[in-house]
């Protein structure tokens, strides 16, 4: 991707608003940045020697040796190396029961090749380094060493049985293959849906489709039938999962058992997947089993049916049928191009209290869960890895100064990087954090709510990361005192609207994030209905959105009727709008001022730390506290696209100052996409101060798990894409 700057600099750039608090060391060393000759350069120069160290590279003084063809009765050296992880683990804990590491620590190396893990590999305190002598797993250099938690399929037949054949399209008689899992030693079937519990089928490492109508996209409810309505703020519907549709295509599914339908039933951002009790095909109904949906059912919301094998008509569909065991494929190409595996194990590596243990340059997959799970974690690394094919998310840390830099993560079952660490009622920062990672094409079973990266705590980071194609957010966070720095995001929330981008929501008190310096482009929501670039929601305050550039994002950054906010500094090019201000909590909202103050006041907000940090929040039940009070919108610059939508109650009690409206700005290059302002911008003149464009993203260095990286942007959905059914019976 084509970063949206140039390397023009204005002649003396204005100071930054200060980090919120736990971040002082980036502060400095974004200070060093502006003044040296070449930041950039160095700044990727200072990272990498950073996690070289941290990774016991250059001090290592012992090693380890892993390989597929070594033996665990070998002593581990590199010409007779064990065949395990967990052997050279249990090595490593023989050693330190002997006497403390040597200075430089231990590196377990791991040869080329596949490690196929029924079980996740698990890390206790036991395991854990030392600052001067840290541990280190890592795939030897230029070697591609995976870790599965898969088993690979082999003796494939042609479906050859009558009635198998009858219940396939004509089309895909001769192209279905079948497997016995069991006869390979596959006991573990799974569920269809559950996470955690998810068979999945890869191939050529990449997903298949459980076998699915339509094939693409979605139908539409065409009438709700249900006795109970609905009414949600005026939005109707029923309670019960009866439904119209479309078509004779269900009729083909008269044997079909555990069929399952995913749909977005009532809202455009809360979806589930819920087993068909029965098929109506004369009045063509589908009713669902209990427990439903938990906001209801609408007419013209959209879903699919899924786990049938009618309906695996196309390369790259697969079906289970559990009761015999028989797994059931269309290869999207000959068998013989690739391998064929199901995930199985429920995890890939484990962290339990480890301290200074680094994960380097491996390649975790085809796991029915999390690939790496950690909790209590203390100054821990995940480095350079990729991850892929998992059933849920990517990584879930929790702990304190451990972090994620340098992945490649897609196609994960749910999200991305969760990252929990801090202690909010002492403002205590966690200082995790997740750099320079390229997190795509995630969350493909669990679409919403599953970010690319989540923050909750106090005092956590993402910086420089590439989050793009998801259905969903991007980042989430709750906490305090988060930093969100430096990031791209593009082609997300493509499946849902009244979605964020990067989003939040509901609480007074998670106060002191900085957003700032992202850029956020080509985000428009399912169908180009329209989505939320930074999404402030439902009152939630303190957070400060600067410096950020937005283009085609649609309502690019809203205040939910929260207070204390910022919008300053901020480049808004075709955003429809640029900015939104409202003031629900006296109107619609209001009746969440309970939940409001039980999470004030559960908190000591009236004595220091809370009271010096968040000085507002001291006397705020005094101060018409459900107002949108505080919010201050200023040096922006909007161009083309709607400056704002402003609430009558809500716009006279912001402050705007200085932002440039229907002006040129003077761009360097607009039309190939360079925002950054020429030196007589009149911009300047109002205040605006430059933003370092030049540093957002991924960037290269000696930890990267790929490069370059492409990541095209995904071609906007088209109104009536939902209602577009498939081929007739």
């Amino acid at each position: 991707m084509k970063r949206p700057c140039s390397k023009q600099r204005t002649p003396a750039p204005l100071p930054t608003p200060p980090l919120p608090a736990g971040h002082a060391g980036a502060n400095q060393r974004a200070t060093a940045l502006r003044t040296t000759a070449s930041p950039w350069v160095l700044r990727c120069h200072l990272v990498a020697a950073f996690l070289l160290a941290a990774s016991g590279l250059r001090l290592s003084a012992a090693s380890l040796y892993v390989a597929p063809n070594g033996s665990d009765q070998n002593p581990g050296t590199a010409a007779k190396p064990f065949a395990t992880l967990e052997r050279a683990r249990d090595e490593l804990r023989r050693r330190k029961a002997a006497g403390p590491p040597p200075r430089g620590g231990i590196t377990v190396e791991l040869a080329a090749g596949r490690y196929e893990l029924t079980r996740p590999f698990t890390l206790t305190a036991q395991d854990s380094g030392t600052q001067t002598a840290p541990i280190v797993y890592r795939a030897r250099r230029g070697a591609t060493v995976r870790l599965s938690g898969g088993r690979l399929i082999k003796g494939w037949t042609p479906v050859v049985d009558p009635a198998v054949l009858a219940r396939l399209e004509p089309a895909a008689r001769g192209h279905v293959w079948q497997a016995d899992l069991r006869a390979l030693g596959v006991t573990d079937l799974g569920e269809v849906v559950a996470s955690g519990k998810r068979l999945e089928l890869f191939f050529r490492d990449q997903p298949m489709t459980l076998a699915r109508w339509p094939n693409e996209g979605f139908v539409t409810i065409t009438e709700v039938l249900g006795p109970t309505p609905v009414d949600i703020r005026g939005t109707k519907g029923c309670k019960e999962a009866v439904f119209a549709y479309a078509g004779d295509r269900p009729k083909r599914w008269a044997q079909d058992q555990d069929v399952w339908a995913h749909g977005y039933w009532f809202w455009d951002w809360a979806d589930s997947r819920q087993p068909v009790a029965a098929i109506d095909t004369a009045q063509r109904v589908i009713r669902l089993r209990p427990p439903y949906h938990s906001y209801g059912y609408r007419k013209g919301q959209w879903f699919y049916v899924f786990n049938l094998l009618s309906e695996l008509d196309q390369p790259g569909e697969w079906y289970l049928d559990r009761e015999r065991g028989r797994l059931y494929f269309w290869p999207p190409t000959p068998l013989t191009t690739g391998a064929a595996e199901v995930s199985l194990a429920p995890a890939l590596v484990a962290l339990d209290g480890v301290a200074h243990v680094t994960l380097r340059g491996l390649v975790l997959e085809a796991c029915r869960g999390a690939a790496i799970e950690g909790t209590g974690c203390q100054s821990d690394l995940i480095a350079g890895c990729t991850i892929r094919n998992t059933g849920a998310s990517a990584i879930t840390l929790a702990g304190t100064a451990t972090g994620v830099v340098g992945c490649d993560i897609y196609q994960t079952g749910a999200g991305g990087i969760t990252l929990t660490g801090g202690d909010r009622r002492t403002l205590t920062p966690g200082r995790l954090y997740a750099d320079n990672n390229h997190i795509h094409h995630y969350s493909r079973w669990e679409r919403v709510y599953q970010p690319g990266i989540s923050l909750h705590g106090v005092g956590n980071r993402a910086t420089h990361n590439l989050i793009s194609n998801a259905p969903h957010m991007a980042i989430g966070f709750s906490g305090n005192d988060h930093l969100l720095e430096f990031n791209e995001i593009h082609s997300v929330c493509f499946e849902s609207n009244d979605a964020g981008a990067i989003y939040t929501g509901r609480d007074w008190t998670m106060r002191g994030t900085v957003i700032r310096y992202n850029y956020l482009h080509d985000i428009s929501g399912f169908e180009g209905r329209g989505c939320v670039g930074v999404y402030l929601d439902d009152q939630f305050s303190g957070t400060t959105v600067y410096g950020n550039l937005f283009y085609r994002v649609t309502r690019a950054a809203m205040i939910g009727g929260g207070r204390d906010c910022s919008i300053a500094n901020n480049i808004f090019v075709d955003c429809v709008p640029a900015t939104h201000v409202d003031a629900r909590g006296l109107g619609w909202a209001a009746d969440g001022f309970a939940g409001l103050k039980a999470s004030l006041i559960a908190l000591p907000y009236q004595v220091p730390p809370w009271s010096t940090r968040y000085p507002q929040l001291v006397n705020i039940l005094a101060d018409d506290p459900m107002a949108p009070k505080g919010n201050v919108i200023a040096h922006n610059i909007c161009v083309r696209g709607r400056w704002g939508d402003f609430e009558g109650k809500a716009k006279p009690l912001v402050r705007f100052e200085d932002n440039l409206l229907d002006q040129d700005p003077l761009f360097v290059d607009a039309p190939h996409q360079d925002f950054q302002l020429r030196a007589n911008s009149p911009a300047y003149r109002l205040g605006f101060q430059r933003l370092p464009l030049e540093k957002i993203g991924l960037y290269h260095d000696a930890v990267r798990a790929s490069w370059p990286v492409q990541d095209p942007v995904r071609p906007a959905s088209k109104p009536g894409a939902a209602t577009q059914t498939r081929k007739p019976i």
